[in-house]
């Protein structure tokens, strides 16, 4: 059977085609540099590709699109070339079994199974047999180490991933497509609908979260309205290190994010909206004031990017779409803490809180009203801690602010998610920061 081979510099999802085809030299090239392109696999008298595949190098991703009949796509194959150039680990996968030619692409009914896998042997498989919503069935993936691993082929040799889904059992042989004259590429580089690498949680306009006058909504209400920022108070970090973790969850190794600020001490303060609704309780519109998220202030400069911190063990090669690194917590609680104190910090912190010594030194509970619960101080480095509520369990991201010069600005965590923007008053869109 013949399969025929066509490369482009991208793959328009929306479109299901080529963007910018390309000769096989070219992709060679590309290849070899590192640059994005695709491959696309075809079937004579078939409309839809057999497979696409996207190769990235640079971002150490190789992701791999599968398509029925019906032009649905039926296999998301996340691929990772990490510390051995000759292999891929298969890092993610989520497979598709639609129930009839009927049944829309990613139809939430649809049943599918998800592996997530790791380097380290780790991972899980997850079976959603009435699809999303419909219950799940989480086991351990059992597979051999060929299973999750991929020999990396060169250039030009690889095989049709594809071929036992499509039934192909017969050899295969490849011909190269026939390129055809692409338009020039306009000033803007591929459409946002062409298929890139997967990116990680991104930070959304901080900046603006902290900027009074700011409209925003969280998709429940329609208006909010940012307001002055509320200071709490200071928190002292003689180390020159910071730590932003979740005190409830301590496994005596250190805290689980670190930042590098000037030894000192600092403002501690939260964002805050206020916005109207109708009270039920009341039958009246009340206003309120929430807070969304807490900040430790290094500086006053604005912002001009922002960064998610890592762990010691976070490897961002391994990040699939809108993964998120930070903190963990079972007890809806993070701190802002001097690393170089934790262990004295922290102990101040579990006989306070959780044993419920009274008149002890170094621990006072704070009700000020404000998502700050608790503080400790060591004496013997002046260290300090602070801890704060979060508006539940999970992880949450540690988002560094930092300057043009690569200063840091400010560390903020979100209590929940980040609100979306509205339109200023004059119509224009709100000057949102990175």
């Amino acid at each position: 059977m013949v399969v025929e081979v066509g490369y482009a510099q991208a793959w328009d999802l929306e479109s299901c085609a080529p963007w910018q085809p390309m000769s096989a030299e070219e992709a060679r090239e590309r290849d070899a540099t590192g640059f994005p392109y695709v491959v696309v696999y075809r079937e004579s008298g078939r409309k839809a590709p057999l497979e696409v595949r996207l190769v990235s190098w640079r971002d150490h991703y190789v992701g791999l699109w599968v398509y029925d009949a019906q032009g649905r796509r039926t296999y998301d194959l996340d691929m990772r070339l990490l510390d051995d150039p000759s292999r891929l680990l298969r890092r993610y996968s989520v497979s598709w079994y639609y129930t009839g030619p009927e049944m829309a692409e990613f139809d939430k009914a649809c049943p599918r199974i998800i592996v997530d896998l790791f380097p380290d042997g780790r991972g899980q498989r997850t079976v959603e047999r009435q699809g999303q919503g419909g219950g799940s069935y989480v086991t351990s993936p059992g597979l051999r180490d060929d299973e999750r691993w991929l020999d990396r082929p060169a250039f030009g040799e690889w095989p049709l991933l594809s071929a036992q889904v499509h039934g192909l059992i017969e050899p295969l042989a490849f011909e190269p497509a026939e390129v055809a004259e692409a338009a020039e590429p306009g000033d803007g580089g591929a459409p946002a609908t062409c298929w890139r690498p997967p990116r990680p949680a991104q930070p959304g306009p901080i900046n603006e979260l902290f900027r009074p006058g700011v409209r925003v909504t969280d998709g429940y209400h329609p208006e909010m309205t940012v307001v002055e920022p509320r200071r709490v108070g200071t928190l002292r970090v003689p180390s020159g290190l910071l730590a932003v973790s979740g005190p409830d969850i301590d496994h005596g190794d250190g805290p689980r994010i670190t930042v590098a600020v000037p030894p000192g001490e600092y403002v501690l303060d939260e964002a805050r909206v206020r916005y109207s609704y109708q009270c039920e309780w009341r039958d009246a519109e009340v206003t309120t004031t929430e807070p969304t998220a807490v900040r430790l202030l290094v500086s006053e400069t604005p912002a001009a990017t922002w960064e998610m911190a890592l762990g010691p063990d976070d490897d961002p090669r391994l990040f699939i779409e809108q993964q998120t690194a930070g903190f963990d917590t079972d007890g809806a609680t993070g701190c802002f803490a001097d690393a170089g104190s934790w262990d004295p910090l922290i102990a101040l912190f579990e006989r306070g809180l959780i044993r419920g010594e009274s008149d002890l030194d170094g621990y006072e509970d704070i009700d000020d009203g404000s998502m700050f619960l608790q503080r400790t101080w060591d004496e013997a480095s002046g260290g300090e801690l602070m801890s704060f509520a979060t508006t539940g369990d999970g992880t949450y991201p540690v988002w560094v602010g930092r300057s043009e010069a690569g200063e840091v600005i400010g560390v903020v965590v979100l209590v929940e998610g980040m609100p979306e923007l509205l339109p200023e008053r004059d119509g224009t869109p709100t000057d949102a920061a990175v």
